[in-house]
């Protein structure tokens, strides 16, 4: 990747991470979910509005953690207001990749990975993200 590219794209995960478009928590969302990631400490709520069709309406993210896991839960899930739960259940750990744009190390791609293993736990019904989820 050229170094403009990468730059460009590093910018965007800062502005992610300082100014979060969908950082609040939904008291009365009709999923909620948390996970963590050991080895460093990141922790992700997902909470999400589903209407009559399983269409997701309106999607939000709560916690903490370092630029990466908290820029690609904000821009995850941006990127599935109006999709169904089905379609965010083909969701791969491309289209997070896809989102950030730059290589990532192993120990960042865990941070990353994080806000779709909590995505997923949430939409499958489950009480527990596991890193299985992001293979689904």
């Amino acid at each position: 990747m050229q170094q403009t590219n990468r730059a460009l794209y590093e910018e965007v995960i800062l502005e992610h991470n300082r100014k979060p478009r969908n950082f609040h928590s939904m008291e009365d969302a009709a999923r909620k979910i948390e996970g963590h990631n050991p080895l460093c400490g990141d922790h992700i709520r997902i909470d999400l509005r589903v209407d009559e069709n399983n269409r997701i309406t309106e999607a939000a993210f709560s916690g903490q953690g370092c630029a990466i896991s908290q820029a690609s839960a904000d821009m995850l899930v941006e990127s599935i207001i109006g999709k169904t739960l089905d379609e965010v259940k083909a969701l791969t750990k491309e289209h997070i990749f896809d989102l950030l744009g730059i290589d990532l190390g192993p120990v960042r791609v865990k941070c990353a990975l994080l806000s779709l293993k909590v995505l997923k736990a949430g939409v499958y019904g489950l009480g527990e993200a596991s890193d299985e989820l992001v293979e689904k």
